[in-house]
């Protein structure tokens, strides 16, 4: 989830586009080989579908996560399925381009928001998986009044339309008030989007390993340890050599840290390096094929805590630690590094993490 303005609205607009085209893309990946491979991209109204295996796309093109969309003999398996039921609803409309199957099985790579949010608009013959702690999260953690939903939108895109209200009333610019009145409806279609959304839990759980036979494929969800939050979900698929991440790696992108198991993230990480994989597909970002973007990720991991830690030792509130915490040395892996500081929701619970674990 990347505070800032979300394309959301942008996304709603795009449904209205009646023109669906199909094209062939580079796809931007970071690979070994160092030459970006081209698979055919069916461009939706919303969502951008690439074919990067038989039966196998990956949905990208709006703002929250990802979604891949596995194609089986008889029906369409979901991975995640977006910010809200608007993004959802598009997504089953996009889908239609490429399979008139339909989907019968979604699954919730982790309880976050941006990853659940379409839910609710599957009926009873939809089977929603998950670990069985998301459907305890979604339950119990009252998740639309915690992070990362309040930073991310549900206190910005209130404060966003107050400010832009208040800009629209002082500017004299007749061209400048025009583009602030865009962005004040986008703004306002984005909240009502939001405050469609119901939380709505898996219906199916597991704990550890679950393996779906559907028809010639095999299709594993593995919960291999703690790490971006307690119950993530690997979606594998051992046949075509293709991981689904979730947030757990998002190769050259940072991942929200505010439900972070630290230690057990760079070992999880380590059991996902085990598997035989050529391409990974993250809930976030781009796909890439390089095992040493994972590598790159525990390494961050790792001088966050050590870096942390040592602020804490002096006394320095996480909030302070946020803005002084220097991980510049990881630029070169990770762009969005532009300066010292992280997020400060990730350093506050590396702080509680070190006062549960007890460590000094």
């Amino acid at each position: 989830m990347t505070p800032g303005r979300s394309k959301l609205t942008l996304a709603l607009a795009l449904m209205l586009v009646p023109v669906l085209v199909t094209v062939t893309a580079s796809f931007a990946c970071a690979q070994t080989s160092g030459t970006p491979a081209a698979f055919p991209v069916t461009q939706g109204k919303t969502y951008r579908l690439e074919k990067v295996a038989e039966g196998v796309y990956f949905a990208t093109g709006v703002p929250g996560s990802n979604s891949v969309v596995i194609v089986n003999d008889q029906d369409v398996l979901l991975v995640d399925d977006g910010t809200s039921p608007a993004a959802a609803r598009a997504l089953l409309a996009d889908i239609k381009l490429v399979t008139p199957k339909p989907v019968r099985q979604v699954v919730n790579t982790h309880f976050h928001y941006d990853h659940t949010a379409g839910n609710q608009v599957f009926g009873p013959e939809v089977e929603i998986i998950g670990n069985q702690f998301v459907r305890t999260a979604i339950q119990t953690f009252d998740v639309m009044h915690r992070e990362p939903y309040l930073t991310s939108q549900g206190n910005r895109v209130p404060a966003l339309i107050d400010t832009l209200t208040k800009q629209i009333a002082a500017e004299k610019d007749a061209a400048k008030k025009a583009d602030l009145q865009r962005q004040l409806v986008s703004a306002q279609a984005e909240l009502r989007a939001l405050q469609e959304i119901k939380p709505v839990p898996p219906n199916v759980t597991y704990d550890s390993k679950l393996v779906l036979q559907k028809g010639s494929r095999e299709i594993q969800l593995l919960f291999l340890g703690r790490g971006h939050t307690a119950g993530d979900t690997f979606v594998y698929l051992p046949k075509e050599k293709i991981v689904c991440t979730g947030d757990e790696d998002e190769g050259a992108r940072l991942a929200y840290m505010g439900d972070a198991y630290f230690d057990e993230w760079i070992a999880t990480l380590d059991k996902l390096k085990q598997l035989d994989f050529n391409l990974v597909l993250p809930g976030h970002s781009v796909a890439f094929r390089d095992k040493s973007q994972i590598t790159a990720f525990q390494s961050y991991l790792k001088d966050f805590i050590a870096k942390g830690t040592a602020l804490k030792k002096q006394g320095v509130s996480a909030d302070d630690a946020a803005k002084k915490i220097d991980l510049t040395s990881h630029a070169k892996d990770f762009p969005q590094i532009k300066e010292p500081g992280a997020d400060p929701r990730g350093m506050r619970r590396l702080y509680a993490w070190l006062d549960e674990t007890g460590r000094k």
